[in-house]
């Protein structure tokens, strides 16, 4: 086994980290303090190339391997929740589902545009009653003349509200079977489509720079072929995203933890007490010890599961795995992040009291630790 970074990979870790370093950095705390969408990084990640990584080029994309965009996510969230979020969403629950279900007509409508960092698409799964159970949802869409018309409402919609959203994949309940069960149907609906609107969320604890919102369906009316897949399979797409986009939850977790532990060791080198750093005293230094055993654990498992889904092998264990530790680890180092700097880890000066708020979503978003121990167990057979 070979676990050096191919030369490429360690190119895009490299170009990642330095425009996160350079352009991400210096604003990270003012954003997060005014709650504020920054489209003009989003255009830079754009120009970066890191929309669409995955994609072929024939659509906009890079048409690189999911380690490439895997290190991306983890680079910038090594720096900043909320920037990372907006790509990860946008790449794995904006994107890859029009790219692995869409039409050829579809995928040409949208993927270039949404490649460029110019527009951002969202996934309208969460309800405020259909969370972890997701067949709970209530929004319908029927069939009327050849369009759909759709009503209901989604909340906790990452990119769904911004000025450069262009539209949203709704997953609606289209009908109920024989049995008496729902039929669930997934419809792309543009952002203008009348009887649409979307209302951005405010006084979050975590990712206050990220665009989280709600969204509201009142008799939206779009034309039949805006159909993503086929009729019934509606939450197999959405659940098959969400496979996909635990790895990309698994990298901001790796990155938020990456982030904290550096934070740390950097400040306990160079805070004095009893007149030396405290990096000298056995109990900072065991806590660092821990720290990076976790990263490197960490990051070893979700790599892994990029490897699997490269490789073409089964990976949906794996990714809940790795969805499920980093995201726990993320909250562990981040809490011993800000015990390492005592009370000066409590105020908003110092950049480790925002890891500590945007790690806690990542125990949440795209499944839950409780959904993800399910899953894994259900691999197991249990």
């Amino acid at each position: 086994m070979n676990f050096d970074l191919s030369e490429e990979h360690r190119l895009i870790r490299q170009t990642v980290r330095d425009f996160a370093e350079r352009e991400i950095r210096p604003v990270a705390q003012e954003l997060d303090e005014k709650e504020q969408f920054s489209a003009e990084l989003t255009r830079r990640m754009g120009e970066l190339g890191l929309f669409g990584m995955n994609l072929p080029q024939e659509y906009g994309g890079q048409g690189l391997d999911t380690l490439s965009y895997i290190i991306a996510v983890e680079e910038l969230a090594r720096i900043d929740g909320s920037q990372a979020a907006t790509l990860a969403a946008h790449n794995s629950l904006g994107i890859g589902p029009i790219y692995s279900y869409g039409t050829e007509a579809q995928k040409k409508k949208y993927l270039p545009l949404l490649c460029t960092g110019q527009a951002l698409w969202s996934f309208g799964l969460t309800e405020p009653e259909a969370g972890s159970d997701s067949r709970g949802s209530k929004t319908t869409a029927m069939l009327e003349n050849d369009t759909w018309v759709i009503n209901g409402s989604k909340i906790f919609i990452t990119n769904g509200a911004s000025d450069i959203n262009i539209g949203c994949t709704v997953q609606a309940v289209s009908g109920v079977d024989a049995d008496g069960k729902k039929i669930f149907t997934t419809i792309l609906v543009d952002k203008d489509t009348p009887g649409f609107t979307r209302q951005a969320m405010h006084n979050k604890m975590m990712w206050r720079a990220s665009d989280t919102s709600q969204l509201f369906f009142d008799n939206v009316r779009v034309p039949k072929e805006n159909i993503l897949g086929k009729e019934g399979q509606g939450s197999k797409i959405m659940l098959a995203t969400l496979d996909a986009g635990r790895l990309s939850i698994a990298a901001m977790g790796l990155g938020a933890a990456q982030g904290a532990y550096e934070l740390a060791l950097a400040y306990a080198r160079e805070r004095k007490q009893f007149g030396q750093p405290i990096a000298k005293f056995q109990a900072i230094a065991f806590k660092l010890a821990d720290m990076a055993l976790k990263i490197e654990l960490a990051r070893n498992l979700l790599y892994k599961a990029c490897w699997l889904k490269d490789e073409g092998r089964p990976f949906g264990m794996e990714a809940a795995m790795a969805k499920l530790y980093c995201s726990e680890i993320a909250k562990e180092v981040s809490d011993e992040a800000i015990q390492v700097h005592g009370g000066y880890g409590l105020m908003k000066d110092y950049q480790v009291e925002r890891f500590y708020r945007d790690q806690r979503l990542l125990q949440i978003g795209e499944g839950t630790s409780e959904i993800q121990r399910l899953v894994i167990s259900r691999y197991l057979g249990c």
